[in-house]
């Protein structure tokens, strides 16, 4: 594994309880990738990024995560991992009782930060870079799907993360937002993230095509052609 390879799996099965959902799955994800994952529904995405952010166990074939080796790793060690990792959800996952400013302060504070200055500085910078600097005094609901959905991408950015595995980010909102949402994680691939995308959303992907990695029939394999899609 190379130091500029982020991500790397070799004949991983991967399992949801005892159901063996993909089998023999091996890839590898460089430094300022942008992939899709695409699949149909129960066909293994969600199972599979389950596996990298240690949701589910890796418990045959071998993984790496942003340095990390995902079969050896114990359960409290996973906070570290997703340290590593950026999540951004279909349905934002945001806390609805407090501002944007104390969501992004409470998951900082939960992560080790400690310094005043620091994470005020920090929750300016992410709310920056998703365009929402202005916002950060409202609660969830007073935020579109499209900004909840920036919120939770710039939740995603707070301890720069080596890889940013996005689950259906665009599930819950309409094709202009999804669009904008889309750029925004393009953009952010193009400053040096890794980005890993499940979508069913294949209009996007004729916006802005790149590697795409499909479930299909229990594999993981590599595709290419949005038309056999």
């Amino acid at each position: 594994m190379n130091a500029e390879t982020i991500l790397e799996l070799k004949n991983v099965k991967v399992y949801q309880g005892d159901n063996l959902v993909l089998n023999d799955v091996n890839c590898t994800l460089n430094k300022g990738e942008f992939v899709y994952l695409i699949g149909k529904t129960g066909s293994g995405k969600s199972s599979l990024l389950k596996t990298l952010y240690g949701e589910l166990p890796l418990t045959e074939g071998e993984g790496i995560v942003a340095d990390i080796v995902l079969q050896k790793i114990k359960r409290s060690k996973i906070p570290y991992l997703r340290r590593r990792i950026g999540i951004v959800f279909q349905d934002f996952q945001l806390l609805a009782d407090r501002s944007i400013e104390k969501n992004l302060e409470f998951v900082l504070r939960a992560t080790g930060w400690k310094n005043k200055k620091e994470i005020k500085a920090k929750i300016e910078d992410v709310l920056e870079q998703v365009g929402l600097q202005t916002k950060g005094f409202k609660f969830p609901h007073q935020l579109s799907g499209g900004e909840q959905q920036r919120v939770a991408i710039a939740r995603a950015l707070l301890n720069d993360p080596d890889l940013i595995l996005a689950d259906e980010p665009t599930g819950n909102l309409d094709p202009e937002t999804s669009h904008r949402i889309l750029n925004l994680l393009i953009d952010i691939c193009k400053k040096g993230n890794t980005v890993l995308m499940a979508t069913h959303d294949y209009s996007l992907m004729n916006l802005y095509h790149d590697r795409t990695l499909k479930c299909e029939n229990g594999s993981l394999i590599e595709s290419n052609a949005i038309e056999s899609l």
